[in-house]
């Protein structure tokens, strides 16, 4: 089970922390990954984590504004989003997958399990 939270209403230009914490599977081989969806789109990718620290990856749109990073002894990866605008506005999930590869890390069809999504709405 995947649990967002963080999100909230904040300013353009405002910051923000999203947290999923995970339980009922070993967290430290997942690999973990932020997507959101704005109203009328369709899902994208935001950033992913790779399982023992592999590595970060980012959408275009947000890398140098946003930070993942996950906490083993937790359960929990943590999306630190900063100079917020407008178009970050949306429903942001978590997703975790034990075997997506990293051709496949932006794809939501890689990830077997979803949380139930937290919204973030910036005002300009």
């Amino acid at each position: 089970q995947l649990q967002a939270s963080g999100g909230g209403l904040v300013q353009a230009g405002d910051s923000l922390r999203l947290s999923c914490a995970a339980s009922g599977l070993t967290f430290s081989s997942y690999t973990m990954s932020w997507f959101r969806q704005a109203p009328g789109k369709e899902r994208e990718f935001v950033a992913a984590i790779r399982r023992g620290g592999g590595g970060t990856y980012y959408s275009d749109s947000v890398k140098g504004r946003f930070t993942m990073s996950r906490d083993n002894a937790k359960n929990t990866v943590y999306l630190q989003m900063s100079s917020l605008n407008a178009e970050d506005t949306a429903v942001y999930y978590c997703a975790a997958d034990r075997g997506v590869i990293l051709s496949n890390i932006r794809n939501n069809a890689g990830y077997a399990w979803w949380g139930q999504g937290t919204l973030v709405t910036v005002s300009s």
